[in-house]
């Protein structure tokens, strides 16, 4: 059944993504000179039509050959598992620059990392923040292909939409997880399986928000807890993050082996949390701040009540650098 499922999606996902990108290209020259004098006439000196338009085509660009990769080695490896793993990886790397590339070109973003130097080696798990559409490049750039890290992930299910995603991500040890709370005991189980064997080159990245942040998703959570004081109280405390939801971190934390914490906090990138936002023209130049910071293993508390309060610290630890750290758009260049 679970054979069906995926190949039905999948011959709707790729021939979707590949007629799309060779529709896109086709139509790039009119469409790119129609888009460009769209923002001269609007007088958009960031031209964001023309980088919207741009960006898309460079993101099916980089799914379609993503899946030319994957199909070369399912047919070198004869669709063997191990093999299919092993091999996986540099393509991942591959995939993941390319898509950062694109990102940063075209929109003159920089980069500053503080705290690099702490990444060293696992294993590790990682916990993120979740704050735009594109802010997934971060772990796979910076810690992935900068310190040849072999991240596992923990998606939500919907991604299984991008083929790239769907096929490589059920070749290396990933979970894509059901949110809509049928299992969740199982869900949790497949969490914590992620962490059966690491090694020094190995972690498990987790976003424990669950979701992107937005203002008005933290209304909305906010609004939930009315009914809780203590964890309305902790909620409120949190100004650019969502409260992080414990059942997945805390089941990463629990399961052998002990690991160090890497928290991973970025800021600039909140302007790409939707198209209606990056087609505002707001992110261009736009410097990118990351931080990490490493909990050791022997430091993480013993007990749920503790953890979930060392979790809960962390989390307004990582709200309060987003509070002092703010996005910086440097003036316009002329490009040539």
């Amino acid at each position: 059944m679970l054979f069906f499922r995926r190949l039905r999606r999948r011959l709707v996902t790729i021939p979707a993504v590949t007629l799309g990108f060779l529709l896109a290209l086709a139509v790039a020259p009119l469409a790119l000179t129609f888009a460009l004098g769209f923002d001269l006439l609007r007088q958009k000196r960031t031209l964001p039509t023309t980088r919207l338009f741009a960006f898309f085509l460079s993101y099916l660009f980089t799914e379609t050959f993503g899946l030319l990769q994957l199909l070369t080695l399912w047919v070198l490896c004869l669709g063997q598992h191990a093999q299919l793993a092993r091999r996986t990886w540099p393509v991942q790397r591959r995939y993941v620059a390319m898509h950062f590339f694109f990102v940063r070109t075209l929109y003159g973003l920089r980069f500053e990392v503080e705290g690099d130097e702490l990444v060293r080696t696992g294993p590790l798990l990682v916990f993120i923040r979740h704050s735009s559409i594109v802010d997934t490049i971060i772990p796979g750039v910076f810690l992935a292909n900068r310190h040849l890290l072999e991240l596992r992930y923990v998606l939500k299910k919907e991604l299984l939409v991008d083929p790239c995603l769907d096929v490589a991500g059920h070749w290396l040890p990933n979970h894509f997880v059901s949110r809509d709370g049928t299992d969740t005991a199982k869900e949790l189980d497949a969490v914590a399986n992620l962490k059966a064997g690491l090694s020094a080159t190995d972690g498990v990245l987790l976003y424990p928000e669950g979701t992107r942040f937005s203002s008005t998703k933290r209304a909305r959570t906010l609004d939930k807890l009315k009914d809780d004081p203590i964890a309305l109280q902790r909620a409120s405390r949190l100004v650019h993050l969502l409260p992080p939801r414990p059942g997945g971190a805390l089941a990463l934390l629990d399961a052998a082996p002990a690991c160090d914490v890497l928290f991973v906090g970025h800021t600039g990138l909140e302007g790409f949390s939707s198209f209606k936002e990056i087609w505002s023209g707001d992110l261009v130049n736009r410097t990118v701040s990351i931080r990490f910071w490493r909990e050791a293993a022997a430091t993480i508390p013993a007990t749920r009540d503790e953890r979930l309060a060392w979790l809960q610290h962390h989390w307004e630890r990582m709200d309060a650098w987003l509070t002092t750290t703010e996005p910086i758009a440097e003036p316009l260049r002329a490009t040539g």
